[in-house]
């Protein structure tokens, strides 16, 4: 059958996909970026928010109009939470369900696979699909309940992966020719609760068993970080990035949050992080509009976000989830004071990577290549991360084969519009 996989929201639902796509192939099914020309639909809802409610909805209906005679299987937090609210479906896969997607697909939809049409071992479906980075799902649900979240809700208890499961998974990837993982979850920092494990352990199983390039973590509470962290970052295939949710600079919003780190926690263990580990960057999410959130809290907000001096903010507005205790909170924050903190806060955020991405000017640093982006008859223009993250756009002869190759390269200077840094091959 022709499979078109579709998913919205965090790096764990790419991660998830990600797995499907190649378990599917493993069974012999064909994956397919046309929706028109699908045998079955998959969409991967996400419901963090009331925008992301109505993406999903908006995703699920266009599979609908677009191929009614595929069969449309639905996962995912907005399925989970509202299975009710989604017609016209074949099937719904509960979020507790999800590492067995394939499986019970094939079950109660009764897939013909075709094992002559299965893929070629080494075959590599992400680098098919110019896809250079894997997301590696080390662990599902949250034990915390901060007062916002719904995810905690549709996601459940935590769950860890054996890190045997982990480590074969990297390996495999990496012999079929990929140089990056994100190893991802619900509360990846959590990792190893119910199993007598930590991340700490993860991590330094991973270093140990596997000969991958390069190793990114995806967000983690700052909360969750032992004193000995930062010595995993002396082995360099970890890489120097870390994306730590603070949420509010206000004490007063965080406590409201049920969140279990201060401002001062916070400033504390990215000071260390800096002090230990050369270049290392951080990104965090910032939430404009929580219940009750005053001007001072807001003004609170912006001047700690300033002095943290962060290469990237994810700024979300706050919208009330069902089930979730803020949504009962007083003192909602009206769409146009949200709209209003939003847009003083993106205008801060992009002063601060712009002056991130000139203190990089001139460092020397290796490349991962992803694709290439403009090209003429003399040179072409590929497209690539540093370690810490920064992305990087480099002139080389048109003629060069880079991609999904690791260069070092000389960050030169910025680009007109301020989101990526032009580098030269050295």
């Amino acid at each position: 059958m022709r499979i078109h996989l579709k998913t919205l929201g965090c790096r764990l639902n790419e991660a998830e996909i990600e797995a499907w796509s190649r378990d599917f192939q493993a069974l012999g099914h064909e994956l397919t970026q046309e929706l028109s020309r699908a045998d079955l639909v998959v969409v991967n809802s996400c419901a963090v928010t009331g925008e992301a409610v109505r993406k999903s909805r908006k995703l699920i209906r266009r599979a609908q109009r677009n191929n009614p005679a595929a069969k449309l299987v639905v996962t995912g937090c907005y399925a989970s939470l509202d299975p009710a609210g989604s017609s016209g479906i074949d099937l719904i896969v509960n979020n507790r369900d999800k590492d067995r997607l394939v499986e019970i697909v094939s079950k109660q939809l009764n897939l013909h696979a075709m094992p002559e049409m299965a893929t070629e071992p080494g075959e590599n479906s992400l680098l098919a699909r110019g896809r250079q980075r894997a997301f590696i799902k080390v662990q599902d649900g949250c034990r915390y309940r901060c007062t916002f979240c719904v995810v905690t809700l549709a996601r459940g208890e935590e769950r860890s992966r054996p890190a045997a499961e982990v480590v074969d998974e990297i390996n495999q990837l990496h012999a079929d020719g990929l140089l990056e993982v994100v190893l991802t979850g619900v509360h990846i920092g959590g990792y190893g609760s119910e199993i007598g494990s930590s991340l700490f352990q993860l991590i330094q199983t991973i270093l140990e068993e596997t000969r991958i390039p390069r190793i990114r973590l995806g967000s983690v509470e700052p909360w969750d970080l032992p004193e000995n962290f930062w010595s995993l970052f002396e082995n360099d295939r970890l890489m120097p990035h870390l994306h730590l949710p603070l949420q509010s600079g206000a004490d007063s919003v965080l406590r409201r949050m049920a969140r279990r780190c201060s401002s001062a926690d916070f400033r504390q263990l990215v000071e260390q992080a800096r002090q230990r580990v050369p270049g290392f960057c951080v990104t965090t999410d910032i939430m404009v509009g929580f219940p009750g959130e005053t001007e001072e809290e807001w003004q609170q907000t912006l001047a700690f976000v300033g002095q943290m001096q962060f290469s990237h903010l994810h700024i979300f507005s706050y919208s009330p989830r069902p089930g979730t205790k803020a949504a009962e909170l007083p003192g909602q924050i009206s769409k146009a004071q949200q709209k209003e903190r939003s847009q003083a806060l993106y205008a801060l955020g992009q002063q601060l990577k712009q002056a991130n991405q000139q203190a990089n000017l001139g460092l020397e640093l290796p490349v991962l290549i992803e694709s290439k982006t403009e090209t003429n008859e003399e040179t072409a223009i590929w497209s690539g991360y540093t370690p810490n993250f920064l992305r990087v756009a480099l002139r080389a002869p048109a003629g060069a084969a880079l991609e999904n190759q690791i260069r070092q390269v000389r960050l030169e200077a910025l680009s007109e519009a301020g989101d990526h840094i032009t580098a030269s091959l050295l």
